[in-house]
């Protein structure tokens, strides 16, 4: 059975995949629609750099991340700057570790979808005189709706599974910064099979639906596009 602690634990995992997901798009929208249209002939170091979390061991970028929040750390000692607490071991802090731990899996389809346009629609758009604002949200924006779909669903996955990033950067503070797949490792850790089991089924129950969701929804978006 799920304990109180789990469902602590559970509850903060969701707020921090909401709160997460929801920069991400607002912050890799633009991102993705810059990657997708720009001519630049470097644009392939920006690309790099925000695909790096799919390859760099999450220890790695926790650490880095936990340096730079950190009490010494330059985004530390911007906020004691400015009246306020280092953001190492707070839920601030994992939300700042998810953002850019999972940005690729938002900025990637969002820059596919958007890719995928062509200059066609666009290009009618500014003949009917819509300006600039109006071609993106009212062409690129409702056309991209699947990849919008897509990049919302894997980054809100991705940071309810995260665990290596998360406890770098936050350590493993009930209450406060102690997530779901911590709350796995310190069952298993402590022989709590019958506990781990219910938080890991209860999380792959909820993956499995999540993504199924997304491709019955971008299944039946092509077919009526057909």
């Amino acid at each position: 059975m799920l304990t109180a602690t789990d469902l602590t634990a559970l509850w903060i995992t969701f707020k921090l995949a909401v709160v997460s997901t929801a920069l991400l798009l607002l912050l890799g929208t633009p991102l993705a629609w810059w990657m997708a249209r720009t001519q630049w002939r470097f644009r392939f170091v920006i690309e790099a750099i925000v695909a790096l979390p799919l390859i760099l061991p999450p220890t790695v970028l926790g650490f880095y991340l936990l340096i730079a929040l950190g009490p010494r750390g330059p985004l530390g000692r911007l906020m004691e700057s400015l009246g306020g607490q280092p953001l190492a071991f707070t839920f601030t802090g994992l939300v700042i570790g998810s953002v850019v731990y999972s940005l690729p899996f938002v900025v990637q389809p969002l820059q596919n979808a958007f890719h995928a346009l062509g200059q066609r629609p666009l290009e009618v758009a500014a003949t009917l005189r819509a300006s600039p604002r109006d071609r993106f949200f009212r062409v690129a924006v409702p056309l991209a709706r699947p990849g919008f779909l897509t990049a919302a669903v894997l980054g809100f996955a991705h940071t309810v599974g995260e665990f290596g990033v998360v406890l770098m950067i936050g350590g493993n503070i009930p209450g406060t910064t102690r997530v779901a797949s911590i709350a796995i490792y310190d069952h298993v850790e402590s022989m709590q099979y019958a506990n781990a089991h219910w938080l890991s089924g209860l999380l792959l129950l909820f993956s499995f639906v999540l993504l199924a969701s997304v491709y019955a929804t971008n299944k039946r978006a092509a077919v009526m596009r057909s």
